[in-house]
């Protein structure tokens, strides 16, 4: 028999009103989701809108699984770059070309994930799951990249940061030409000064354009040691001010764990001192206890330095879809929480890592001095 009073039943009575009709997304999720990932959501959304999206903390977004061709990158991403709730972006690179598409005008269309595969491949149709696009898409799409690659602002070393902003402003312009809106992730970027790194960049049909003008000593040559000094710099600066990071999460992979390694890198390797993230979202379909939730739970984060031990109430896993909690969410935010002005992190690249190497050239020497006593 319960405990009279016990603090374990004061939580909210389940006893939720009919739903009705016309109700909005964002109170749908206040009043009916209550339990299991449904709760989670719920959790997820006001960890989101009352703390994250606040003033002063940088908000991380990692992006895995095949997004964008589903529409999310011009429905959810890009109201949310816009609205200043995104400050920098790991993604994976097939997520960023299918975004290409978009941009380029070109059409994906709603299908099956029931036909025979032969018959779409002898009538040049590739599918995607339930999306489906004409073969030529993948080929304008390259030819695009290469004419683009082939540019003179791309014969040289860089980051993806760098690579995807010049990317962006081409993108843009296509938009522009066709009347097509503000629809590509990477153009919006670049507008609103996102940084988007590629955690993997080889792993995509952008990057394997990229190696193929490298045949012939053209194009650029990716710098992922730049990335993960970039990325690690960009989460120093937002504590070294005595402000938040926030990572949110969809999917797992490489993104997520080069987002979440930030500290680490900065923690271990630098030997900086820190604590770890201050707030985490994420949405997945992994399960820890079969390695595949790339990077585990937050309360195993912990051990790695990646979640600020203190924080860890401050970190909601959904299992769940991304392409149901994504467009709730954003709905839910722009709802909820009030635009933030954009912090433009691109373009204070160069000042994040000065401050980072100041960091590490004072832990240095500190250890120096020790071992002289």
């Amino acid at each position: 028999m319960a405990k009279r009073g016990s603090r374990f039943l004061r939580g909210r009575r389940i006893l939720p009103p009919p739903v009705p009709g016309g109700v909005k997304a964002a109170d749908l999720i206040d009043r009916f989701f209550l339990a299991y990932n449904a709760g989670r959501l719920r959790e997820g959304a006001r960890l989101l809108a009352e703390k994250m999206l606040r003033p002063g903390v940088t908000v991380g977004l990692s992006l895995s699984g095949a997004l964008t061709p589903a529409g999310l990158g011009v429905s959810c991403v890009v109201p949310l770059i816009q609205a200043g709730f995104v400050d920098w972006i790991v993604s994976t690179g097939a997520n960023l070309y299918h975004d290409a598409h978009f941009g380029l005008g070109m059409k994906m269309h709603a299908g099956s994930p029931f036909l025979d595969d032969r018959v779409l491949r002898e009538e040049g149709v590739v599918r995607i799951y339930d999306i489906l696009f004409d073969y030529h898409v993948l080929l304008d799409t390259d030819s695009f990249f290469r004419r683009v690659l082939d540019a003179e602002e791309f014969q040289a070393e860089m980051g993806t940061a760098e690579f995807h902003y010049r990317l962006g402003r081409y993108l843009a312009e296509r938009e522009k030409a066709l009347g097509l809106g503000g629809v590509s992730v990477l153009s919006a970027a670049r507008r609103y000064g996102v940084p988007v790194y590629t955690s993997s960049p080889g792993d995509s049909s952008i990057g394997m354009n990229v190696a193929a003008m490298r045949l012939f000593g053209r194009g650029p040559r990716i710098d992922v040691s730049a990335d993960v000094n970039e990325t690690a710099a960009i989460v120093y600066e937002a504590r070294r001010k005595k402000g938040r990071s926030a990572v949110w999460i969809f999917g797992g992979g490489s993104p997520k764990n080069f987002m979440l390694q930030t500290e680490p890198q900065i923690q271990e390797v630098l030997g900086i001192a820190d604590k770890g993230h201050d707030y985490f979202l994420q949405i997945t379909d992994a399960r820890p206890d079969t390695g595949g939730l790339s990077g585990a739970t937050p309360s195993e984060a912990v051990s790695w330095g990646k979640v600020d031990p203190e924080r860890l109430p401050d970190s909601v896993v959904c299992y769940l879809d991304s392409t149901v909690a994504m467009p709730l969410l954003t709905a839910y935010v722009l709802a909820r929480a009030k635009k933030r002005p954009h912090s433009r992190l691109y373009d204070r690249r160069g000042e994040f890592l000065a401050a980072l190497e100041r960091g590490f050239r004072r832990k240095d020497l500190t250890k120096k001095k020790k071992a002289g006593r």
